[in-house]
């Protein structure tokens, strides 16, 4: 073995990560993650990182989630009782999510309670799960676009999925 070969540290490798955009978008604001996920896909994103708008396709976002993920960011509405736009960083344990009790599984349902019962019974889960969460203004009816309070946080919302990526990132590496 050259010399050479020792002063190179071991390659790392860094997470598979699923950026999931999920919603209606004939509801308003609740476009909003795949509105996230189309924008993302103008952006460069390094190999091992994939971004998919699955509107309402529960049984598609499960099926990618069987290629095998260790990082899963949902992107989606949260009603929590702030203002509109206001944004949330959501990390969901095992445990936060109940199968087998009996609820029904709704394929077409894609709130992110209904996506982790399925990635949950279905695939397990990855190694870490987050949810990149906006609140709504405009979801009653049917309309096409988003509020201007959820269309502002569009872009802030980006940064938090790419924030979680790279932290990711961080945590593969040791923490440098």
């Amino acid at each position: 073995m050259n010399a050479a070969a020792h002063d190179v540290p071991d390659a790392v490798a860094l997470p598979r990560v699923l950026v999931a955009g999920i919603g209606n978008v004939f509801l308003r604001d609740d476009g909003f993650g795949s509105e996230v996920a189309r924008r993302m896909h103008s952006r460069r994103m390094r190999e091992g990182v994939c971004v998919f708008e699955f509107g309402t396709g529960g049984l598609n976002l499960v099926y990618e989630l069987m290629r095998g993920y260790d990082v899963l960011i949902l992107v989606d509405i949260s009603r929590r009782g702030e203002s509109p736009g206001t944004l949330y960083v959501i990390e969901p344990s095992p445990g936060d999510v109940v199968t087998g009790d009996g609820a029904t599984m709704d394929p077409h349902a894609m709130d992110p309670a209904t996506v982790l019962r399925f990635v949950k019974s279905v695939c397990g889960w990855p190694a870490k799960v987050l949810i990149v969460a906006c609140e709504p203004d405009a979801i009653e009816g049917v309309g096409l676009g988003l509020s201007d309070a959820v269309e502002r946080s569009v872009e802030r919302a980006i940064g938090l999925v790419e924030q979680a990526i790279e932290e990711s990132d961080r945590e593969a590496r040791g923490g440098a």
